[in-house]
């Protein structure tokens, strides 16, 4: 296991030993072979790899949308999952622990900026007053606030982005998992989205995954994760890379 785990201090993400496998007998196929990571408060850790290795079934593990096989998940101080699911309530981790940030926005087309932001922690039970609050701190951290009354269809690719990143945030969840994020975004928009997601992990000490295709951003991570045929591969710094 990655020495990184002994700075996680009950936040951020641990995954030891995560399979999983589709279907039985002669037709199966490991999707995932072992998996372990760690990410700590604070971190923004890519993720890359090519079609097939596994990165939408680790992201889907990890965001509770689909069962693993075997193995170990911890988010932020909750042990989700240990052969077994250890959580009873799958929709309130998703709501309340985990921000997902889309490659699309997908922000909802008759809200304006200020109500995409604060609809989740409303859903969440915390009163309107505050969550309005909390969605405005976020948008001026996010240098949106001058479009909190704006219809989504009167941004800019880069402002819907933002204000997507905000929703993430909003019910200050210990993890964010982010689906290339920058995908639809030229080189100086995709480079921002990532300072803006270091500078919010630092904030907030969130641990962030970002999985990426996208070349112009790979070289921003200070560590990344490859995977290949369901075995992860962690490269530091310079190019070194050290199995885990």
């Amino acid at each position: 296991m990655d020495n990184a785990a002994t700075t996680i201090s009950g936040r951020g993400i641990r995954i030891e030993g995560l399979t999983k496998r589709y279907g039985q007998g002669d037709t199966a196929v490991d999707a995932l072979k072992g998996v372990n990571m760690v990410v700590s408060p604070g971190e923004v850790v890519g993720l890359v790899g090519p079609s097939g290795s596994g990165k939408s079934t680790l992201l889907k593990c990890l965001g509770a949308v689909i069962e693993p096989t075997s193995g170990k998940m911890v988010l932020g101080q909750d042990v989700i999952y240990d052969n077994g699911w250890k959580i009873p309530d799958l929709r309130a981790l998703r709501r309340d622990k985990i921000g997902f940030v889309f490659q699309a926005p997908y922000l909802i087309p008759f809200l304006d900026v200020t109500d995409n932001v604060a609809l989740l922690p409303m859903l969440a039970g915390v009163p309107n007053a505050e969550a309005r609050k909390r969605a405005m701190v976020l948008l001026n951290a996010l240098d949106v606030q001058h479009r909190a009354k704006a219809m989504p269809s009167q941004l800019s690719g880069g402002e819907q982005q933002r204000v997507s990143i905000a929703r993430g945030l909003v019910n200050r969840p210990p993890v964010i998992l982010a689906d290339e994020p920058t995908a639809p975004l030229d080189s100086e928009r995709a480079l921002a989205v990532i300072r803006i997601l270091n500078q919010m992990a630092k904030q907030f000490d969130t641990a962030i995954i970002v999985v990426t295709h996208d070349e112009k951003i790979i070289p921003t991570f200070k560590r990344i994760y490859h995977i290949r045929d369901g075995v992860t591969h962690e490269e530091v710094g310079e190019g070194r890379s050290t199995d885990v």
